[in-house]
C-alpha cells in the first residue's frame, strides 16, 4: 500500500467529492457533470487535480453503494493529467481548456479570490500596463489588505490616478465588469497558469537550461541534425541569463536581493553590456561602484566558473517567479512564459 494514500478518515468533503467522480468514470458522472454550474465544476476540478493517490479500501468505503463497479478500480491518482482527460471525454474542448487554465493558475473559486493569491508584484507588474479605470475596478474587487500592497508598488503618478478614478467611481456596471474579469482570464491567468501545461519540448529546454554552453551547444548541434524543426522550438524555449534583461526593474531589484555578491559579480563578468547596465542602473551608487571594483579585482576566471554562477542567478529567478515574487518573460515570441 502506496504510505502517501489518503485514507478516507483523512478526506475532507471536498476531497471525497472529487474521488467519487474519478472512480465513477465517464459513463456515470456525464450526466452530473452536466447539471454542475460552472463554478461548481472549477471547484470540483479543482480538487481532483490536487487529489493525490487514495487508497483503495477507501474509495471503496467512500461508494459502497457502488462496490461491484468501484472495487475493480483500485486507487485513485487525481492530477492535473487525469482530470484533463476526463473532462474532455465530456465537454467542449474550449471550455476544457479554460477551467484547466483556470485551476492551474492560483487558488480560488472565483477571480478575484485567485487574483487574492497572486503576489503583488506581479500583478502589479501586469496592472500598471492597464487602462488606470481598469485598476480602480480590480481594486475595488479585492480585498483591502491586497489592494493596498498593489497600490504601494504601482508608479506613483499611475497609483495617485487609479485612486482619483476610485473616487469618482460609483457602482460598475456588470457588462463592464464581466469585460474586465474576461481580460484578467485571458491574457493574465492563462499566462500565469501556462508554465504547468508543458509538452516534451518544454521539459527538454528546462533540462538543457542547466547544461553548460558546451553540453548545449553539442546536444543542440545533434538535435539539429535529426530534427531542426524540434532544436529550433527547445532553443525558444530556453531560458536564459542573458534573458534576465526582460526583467522590469522590481524584478531586478528583488532578484538582487536574493543572490549571493560573490556569485553575482562573476556572472556579471560573462554578461552584455545592456545586461550590466541594468542591474548597475537597479543598484545604489556605492553597490554598483563595489560591484565594479570587485569584478575588475578577479580579473582573468575560467568559463566554466561563469557559466555556474549565470546558472544559479537564473536558477535564483525561477524560484522567485515561481514564488509570485517576480515575472519572468523570455520575450522569444508573441507570448510570455511564465516559470
Amino acid at each position: 500500500m502506496d504510505e502517501n494514500a489518503i485514507a478516507l478518515e483523512k478526506m475532507t468533503g471536498s476531497q471525497k467529492a472529487a474521488a467519487f467522480m474519478l472512480a465513477i468514470g465517464e459513463e456515470h458522472g456525464k450526466d452530473i457533470w452536466n447539471n454542475l454550474s460552472e463554478d461548481e465544476v472549477k471547484e470540483l476540478s479543482q480538487h481532483m487535480s490536487l487529489l493525490g493517490q487514495v487508497e483503495a479500501s477507501a474509495v471503496e468505503a467512500l461508494f459502497v453503494e457502488f462496490a461491484s463497479k468501484v472495487s475493480t478500480v483500485g486507487s485513485l491518482n487525481g492530477s492535473f493529467d487525469s482530470t484533463e482527460r476526463l473532462l474532455g471525454k465530456m465537454l467542449p474542448s474550449d471550455r476544457v481548456q479554460q477551467i484547466m487554465d483556470e485551476i492551474r493558475g492560483p487558488a480560488g473559486r472565483t477571480m478575484w479570490d485567485k487574483l487574492g493569491n497572486v503576489n503583488e508584484m506581479v500583478l502589479a507588474s501586469y496592472l500598471k500596463n492597464e487602462y488606470p479605470q481598469t485598476v480602480a475596478v480590480v481594486l475595488q474587487k479585492i480585498k483591502a489588505e491586497h489592494a493596498a500592497r498593489v497600490l504601494a508598488v504601482l508608479p506613483e503618478d499611475f497609483s495617485m490616478e487609479v485612486i482619483m478614478r476610485m473616487l469618482r467611481m460609483e457602482s460598475v456596471q456588470k457588462d463592464i465588469l464581466d469585460k474586465v474579469e474576461q481580460t484578467l482570464r485571458v491574457e493574465f491567468m492563462n499566462n500565469l497558469a501556462r508554465t504547468s501545461r508543458k509538452d516534451s519540448h518544454e521539459t527538454i529546454a528546462e533540462i538543457f537550461n542547466y547544461l553548460d554552453r558546451s553540453a548545449e551547444a553539442r546536444f543542440l548541434a545533434s538535435l539539429e541534425d535529426r530534427n531542426r524543426d524540434s532544436a529550433e522550438r527547445i532553443r525558444a524555449l530556453m531560458f536564459t541569463f542573458e534573458d534576465l534583461s526582460n526583467l522590469d526593474p522590481s524584478g531586478v531589484q528583488t532578484l538582487l536581493r536574493n543572490v549571493d555578491k560573490d556569485k553575482l559579480a562573476l556572472a556579471m563578468k560573462g554578461a552584455s553590456d545592456t545586461l550590466r547596465d541594468l542591474f548597475f542602473s537597479n543598484m545604489s551608487e556605492r553597490a554598483a561602484k563595489i560591484l565594479r571594483e570587485d569584478m575588475e579585482a578577479m580579473g582573468p576566471v575560467r568559463l566554466r566558473d561563469v557559466d555556474e554562477a549565470q546558472m544559479e542567478m537564473v536558477n535564483k529567478a525561477k524560484e522567485l517567479a515561481e514564488a509570485g515574487e517576480i515575472l519572468l518573460s523570455d520575450n522569444k515570441g508573441e507570448d510570455e512564459l511564465i516559470y
